[in-house]
């Protein structure tokens, strides 16, 4: 009987060791989805459902541990060890065991007082009241269904006066149907000659105009950054504001009015520019599931890079980057296992990495051009070569750099631009080739040596024009 009874005994005190041992929502779960889903996943944003309250959580509790075991929620494309970035949204493989273990147990609700408070969202302007508000001019409509959408819209600043431009926050106006957004300011009236009576146009991948600066943008989940004195943007009167808008149907008729505030100061203290890894001639047979483009870019003097924007169409497989510095050593700065067109996005590091004078930044990107790609466009797989469209392909890696004055950014931009020529200065290159992205004025300079070596006139520097160029310029090929 003694025995008997130690048995039983036993047998009591394990079952009650591992109900404690099980999760709950309340003191494990719920902090998870807080810091990082409930962003998107509360009433009024762009995800399908709320993960707020026991409730909606439970009843989806094996979706959720399944899509986090996939890692398709939530979403974060840089893997660890590569580069440490803010804000960063990946789970560990011990939160995602927690998620299976509590979804597999019965998703129970646990003790009411170990539930943190809900998290607190700012319905305003989160960078501060801005000194200019610009809305689309009117509502845009997006349908129920169908392919997802991306347009730019023109917003005139109507400035009589040049200003300096500390903060940009964009306040989408239907989260529901807004993917993403980029902010762009244009000089050049490209733009608004393009946009046209109804104020916008179609685009994809970019502002879908040359000559053009990225000033900021947002994602799902974005907190906007407070405006900084010490970086601010010189903005000439005259200019324009273009959003590049993605939309994803939500299943029913929607409409979006979205909107941009600046934040206006005095002149930078500091320099802050943006720069370009190139890939090199691209060129992808149809059928062929592993294409790999490789460029790099030689830093001229020394700088800190704050962030970092891997960019590629739909064929983008995988992508690599990496700074090689002058002592031999490296630093790997991003990698991305499973790019996703429709994810992709800037991250900031979590502190600047400096950089020395001539150290070698490399991409490393991998395309997928056959029929097992899901993403490709093309059915059956056609040709690829480079191109704004989304059957076209790009390979580059957006890069924002400090230093220490404006003056030195200004230097830094120059230095770059033969680079730039190196990058895409194979035989038969048409100038029309030459990428929107490249900021302006740098832009303006390839494009107008560009013309000047094109002697013959027929928009593509044969290999005569393009050694001429090279030697003037001091370039290596």
């Amino acid at each position: 009987m003694k025995i008997a009874a130690v048995f039983v005994a036993s047998i009591i005190f394990s079952v009650a060791a591992g109900a404690a041992d099980v999760p709950t929502f309340n003191k494990h779960i719920a902090p998870l989805l807080y810091q990082h889903c409930a962003t998107c996943h509360r009433p009024g944003e762009v995800a399908p459902f709320s993960l707020l309250t026991y409730e909606d959580a439970a009843k989806r509790a094996k979706l959720i541990a399944s899509a986090a075991e996939r890692r398709f929620m939530p979403p974060w494309k840089p893997e660890p060890g590569y580069g440490k970035f803010a804000n960063e949204r990946r789970l560990t493989d011990d939160q995602i065991a927690l998620i299976r273990a509590w979804a597999e147990n019965g998703a129970p609700e646990g003790d009411p007082g170990d539930k943190p408070p809900l998290p607190a969202f700012t319905d305003g302007w989160q960078a501060g009241k801005p000194d200019q508000i610009l809305a689309m001019p009117s509502s845009f409509a997006v349908a129920s269904s169908g392919h997802d959408l991306f347009r730019c819209f023109l917003l005139p600043l109507n400035l009589d006066r040049d200003v300096y431009v500390s903060g940009t926050e964009f306040r989408p106006g239907n989260r529901r149907i807004v993917h993403h957004a980029l902010v762009y300011v244009d000089t050049t009236g490209a733009a608004r000659a393009r946009a046209g009576r109804d104020g916008g146009y179609p685009c994809f991948g970019g502002p879908g105009v040359p000559g053009v600066n990225l000033i900021g943008g947002w994602v799902p989940g974005t907190v906007a950054q407070p405006p900084s004195n010490e970086f601010s943007r010189f903005v000439p009167k005259g200019s324009d504001v273009v959003v590049q808008i993605h939309y994803h149907p939500s299943g029913k008729p929607e409409s979006d009015q979205s909107s941009v505030g600046l934040i206006f100061s005095g002149p930078p203290k500091r320099g802050r520019t943006g720069a370009m890894v190139i890939g090199g001639r691209l060129d992808i047979a149809p059928g062929d599931p592993h294409y790999v483009v490789k460029g790099q870019l030689v830093l001229p003097r020394d700088v800190e890079l704050s962030g970092i924007s891997p960019h590629a169409h739909y064929l983008g497989k995988e992508m690599k980057v990496t700074a090689y510095l002058p002592d031999g050593t490296s630093i790997p700065l991003i990698w991305i296992k499973d790019w996703d067109f429709n994810w992709q996005g800037t991250y900031q590091y979590e502190k600047p990495i400096g950089l020395p004078k001539d150290t070698r930044i490399e991409l490393e990107y991998i395309f997928d051009n056959s029929e097992n790609n899901p993403r490709n466009p093309s059915h059956p797989p056609v040709r690829v070569k480079w191109g704004e469209q989304s059957t076209d392909e790009m390979a580059l890696a957006f890069l924002v750099v400090l230093l220490p004055t404006p003056d030195d950014a200004d230097a830094f931009g120059r230095q770059i631009v033969i680079q730039y020529f190196e990058a895409f200065l194979y035989e038969g290159m048409s100038i029309d080739d030459l990428p929107f992205e490249i900021a302006s004025p740098q832009r303006e300079r390839l494009l107008q040596a560009l013309r000047f070596f094109d002697r013959n006139g027929n928009g593509i520097l044969d290999s005569d024009e393009r050694k001429a160029l090279l030697r003037i310029f001091g370039g290596n090929n």
